[in-house]
């Protein structure tokens, strides 16, 4: 099977290319956390507490490493040599795992991604791989479903991209209106899968009505 490099789009999306040169440093952001662990009224130079900020910026550094990743990068490797298939490809019941920009908070859902070959495929786990490289941010559930789907549009220039999010926000189940068990679903439909009833119809059915909008937090 051969495999070929694309070139990403010279304008990148600012959301991919962080500027990273005013990141605080590592002691900086531990005593942000000293401030916030005194802010909610205990002492962080107690027992239990003492080591808390260094574990704390060691959590963020994998809760947000999507920031350190160019999602356009992932799909880069693609192959051209698939016997002709041009059927639809799905991936579905990818769990992610992100947090809420405004409460900074856990979204916890599945993602189900597909997409219609024009020329290329892209190896499966690098779907996978894309899914987090967006959830892996302060996110919005609305705004990862089109940065998911117009990358993967834009990068393997398929036929259609269909991308549904189903998750759990722990901003509505924790505060607020404590509305526990309630998830949201976000959909993003391009080319076939937008003009097409009967090719939007088969990625629902792949996906599964009766399992795809069940979301757990495990």
């Amino acid at each position: 099977m051969s495999a070929t490099r694309n070139s990403p789009n010279a304008s990148s999306d600012i959301h991919d290319q962080t500027d990273r040169t005013d990141r605080p440093s590592r002691e900086e952001a531990e005593a942000a956390v000293r401030v916030l662990i005194r802010w909610a009224g205990d002492d962080p130079a107690r027992e239990g507490l003492v080591d808390t900020p260094s574990r704390v910026i060691r959590s963020y550094e994998e809760f947000f490493a999507g920031y350190a990743q160019n999602p356009r990068d992932i799909l880069a490797r693609t192959f051209s040599e698939v016997q002709g298939y041009d059927e639809m490809i799905v991936l579905k019941d990818i769990r992610f795992e992100s947090y809420c920009e405004h409460h900074m908070v856990p979204i916890i859902g599945r993602a189900h991604v597909a997409y219609l070959p024009r020329e290329r495929v892209v190896g499966i786990s690098k779907l996978a791989r894309l899914v987090d490289a967006f959830a892996k941010r302060l996110q919005i559930q609305e705004k990862m479903t089109a940065q998911i789907a117009d990358t993967l549009e834009e990068v393997l220039q398929p036929l259609g991209v269909g991308v549904i999010l189903e998750a759990t926000h722990q901003c509505m189940s924790t505060r607020g209106v404590h509305k526990a068990g309630a998830s949201m679903v976000t959909s993003r439909m391009l080319g076939t899968f937008r003009d097409d009833p009967s090719t939007r119809r088969e990625f629902l059915s792949i996906v599964g009505h009766s399992s795809a909008f069940s979301v757990s937090n495990n």
